[in-house]
């Protein structure tokens, strides 16, 4: 076993020298300088990844890099190097530290300087470590060769035996997400898999080209994959992650994703991560005691759930990773992460008669098709009467009236039923279920003195936006964060009154804020004009509205993008003015041509009334870069409505 290892380690320190065939030295100098590279802080000559995969599907896998500093950001940023880890399931080991020193000088770092230490943690807390070795000042020129050693993946399991417990929870099969794009240049990067011939193992390369061989031999397929000369990505505002659009290998033996929702089925029920307990079932009576219909059933127990399980992930031993921890656990608790509150909705729900399962699902990226483990979240289905599944999701729903965040839009997931199921993805939740309407009115006195009041609401995730202004502060606060939020657009700003009603009781109906407010010399007055810019119009809210955040400077756009949600907003401002007024303009209009995003905006004086409209739609949460034009043309035009002053002359 010693030698078995001591070639392998052997054979993947000289597959970087098989692709190059110049010794280390000559590929350090070859490499390129900071005049070459002028923005990038250091190069990666070679980064090379050998995994052989065994029968169980444990795999070990070996490292080997090597990095050439260009100037002295780099030197610091690589002075150290660091692994982070699981140690329930994942075992790391630094293996080799070589400074080459631009005089030709070496220096070998002793493995035994390694640190070994808990890892910064927030919300979640499940003991990770990382490990740390300290290479000490460097200097361009000089360049950082690492080589490291890994067995294990990155979820913990139930598994707590040596070795077993870092074979993959699909135990036999192996999955692996490559990346192949970098924040810094990189000369070559390599990745071989080395797996037993009977293991059928599908891969597809995304956003690129790769080269890529396989062949026979001692009775495993080796598949190799290299790429040359990978560059930064120039990146976007607001752009969707990188692993959408950057280049990236997927390989997996699991034949297809229904063979993964029947497994994740199985494992939770399996292990009885859903049965109800005495005290389970007593407290779904007590929250169902008034409950109506079958959806107000689901609604009470998942907003229960959302806002009585605290987010706080703690290792709770057994049940980790794609093993939920039992409802029991988590009733007992109060807390957990996403997989937690999940699985205490199931139980309950199953407490209430229904029936319901776990689903994986990718917040913030794509999940592609080969059946790679492309998971960070866990939500809830429920099989309606009608027998369909609806979504839930008590993680991202605490103080929102909705049951499925539409934050989560056009995304996929994977539901685990029995009955298996295939890749799917949420639909687009129409932004009319988004709305934000604001009405007001308004007088402007001759001395420029502008006194009005105004009614907000707000529905779905707009709902939510203006709620949290509440819920996620003191209540001592309120009235000042109100206050503030219309002092960011008018500083002298005196809130006269408001009145928000009850934030927590968000089931009765939509928000609603009225407010009355007066702003002393908000006007420019002169002889003969009073100059003003409009306050509802003028940016109000402007926090619930993030697409006005948008860099409207680009032009076009190389990626899809995307916002908060879909939104409808609508905005009408009705001023009276001083007698004897007349704006310069008294008919101004703006209209963009539509399509997933639009503005129809309008200023109109009627004796002496100004009345101010404006409509914006934005239609989706993830936009191709086509939609870039409409989109960009509605934030611009709601934009300058915002910043337009209106000119009013005496006659």
């Amino acid at each position: 076993m010693y030698m078995t290892r001591i070639l392998f380690l052997f054979l993947i320190l000289q597959l970087p020298l098989l692709l190059f065939s110049d010794p280390v030295e000559d590929q350090i100098k070859k490499a390129g300088e900071m005049a070459d590279y002028p923005n990038a802080e250091w190069i990666t000559v070679f980064d090379s990844t050998r995994v052989d995969v065994q029968e169980s599907g444990l795999s070990y896998v070996t490292m080997h890099r090597l990095y050439k500093v260009l100037n002295y950001k780099g030197a610091r940023n690589l002075s150290v190097v660091k692994i982070d880890y699981d140690p329930q399931s994942a075992y790391v080991e630094i293996r080799k530290v070589t400074v080459f020193k631009k005089d030709g000088s070496r220096i070998e770092i002793d493995p035994a300087r390694v640190l070994d230490y808990p890892a910064p943690s927030r919300a979640i807390y499940w003991g990770s470590r990382e490990k740390m070795i300290e290479i000490g000042r460097l200097d361009p020129g000089d360049a950082v060769e690492v080589c490291l050693f890994r067995k294990g993946f990155t979820y913990a399991l139930l598994q707590q035996d040596e070795d077993e417990r870092y074979i993959p929870p699909m135990r036999g099969h192996f999955y692996d997400i490559v990346e192949f794009w970098s924040s810094q240049p990189v000369r070559l990067k390599c990745y071989q898999v080395i797996i037993p011939k009977d293991k059928h193992l599908q891969y597809e390369f995304y956003n690129g080209e790769v080269q890529s061989s396989v062949w026979l031999r001692d009775e495993k397929m080796h598949y190799t994959f290299t790429k040359k000369e990978i560059l930064p990505l120039k990146s976007e505002p607001g752009m969707v992650a990188l692993s959408d659009v950057a280049p990236k290998l997927l390989l997996s033996t699991s034949p297809d994703w229904n063979a993964k929702s029947l497994w994740f089925y199985g494992v939770n029920e399996d292990y009885g991560s859903f049965v109800p307990t005495a005290e389970i079932k007593a407290k779904v009576d007590e929250i169902l005691a008034e409950a109506g219909t079958e959806a107000d059933s689901i609604s009470l127990l998942t907003h229960w759930v959302a806002d009585e399980i605290r987010y706080s992930g703690i290792s709770m031993g057994e049940g980790e990773g794609f093993t939920l921890h039992t409802g029991a656990m988590t009733f007992t608790d109060r807390c957990g992460v996403c997989k937690d509150k999940a699985g205490m909705l199931i139980t309950m729900l199953r407490a209430a008669g229904f029936e319901s399962y776990p689903a994986m699902t990718m917040a913030g990226s794509r999940i592609d098709y080969i059946p790679a483990d492309q998971f960070n979240h866990c939500v809830t289905v429920v099989k309606r009467s009608d027998g369909n599944y609806e979504l839930l999701d008590p993680t991202w729903v605490p103080f929102i009236r909705e049951l499925w965040s539409s934050a989560e839009q056009q995304q996929n997931y994977l539901m685990g039923i029995p009955e298996s199921a295939d890749l799917e993805i949420t639909p687009l939740s129409p932004p009319e279920n988004h709305y934000i309407h604001i009405r007001g009115t308004a007088e402007l006195d001759r001395e420029g003195t502008y006194t009005g009041s105004l009614i907000l609401t707000a529905e779905g995730q707009s709902d939510a936006a203006v709620r949290g202004m509440f819920t996620r502060s003191f209540r001592s606060t309120w009235k000042s964060t109100l206050e503030a939020e219309i002092q960011k657009v008018a500083p002298k700003a005196i809130l006269l009154s408001c009145d928000f009603g009850d934030p927590y009781d968000y089931l009765s109906g939509p928000v609603t804020i009225r407010i009355s407010y007066t702003i002393p010399d908000h006007a420019l007055i002169t002889k003969n004009e009073i100059i003003f810019n409009p306050f509802i119009s003028s940016g109000l809210f402007k926090r619930i509205m993030p697409h006005l955040y948008s860099n409207t400077t680009l032009v076009k756009r190389e990626y899809p993008f995307r916002d908060r949600c879909s939104r409808w907003i609508e905005m009408e401002e009705m001023i009276t003015l001083p007698a004897g007024y007349t704006s310069v303009q008294p008919v101004f209009s703006k209209t963009t041509p539509g399509g997933p995003a639009s503005f129809d905006g309008s200023m109109e004086q009627t004796g002496n009334v100004l009345r101010i409209t404006e409509k914006a739609v934005f239609t989706k949460r993830i936009y191709e870069p086509g939609d870039w034009p409409a989109y960009r043309e509605a934030v611009k035009a709601q934009n300058e409505f915002a910043e337009r002053m209106v000119i009013m002359k005496y006659r």
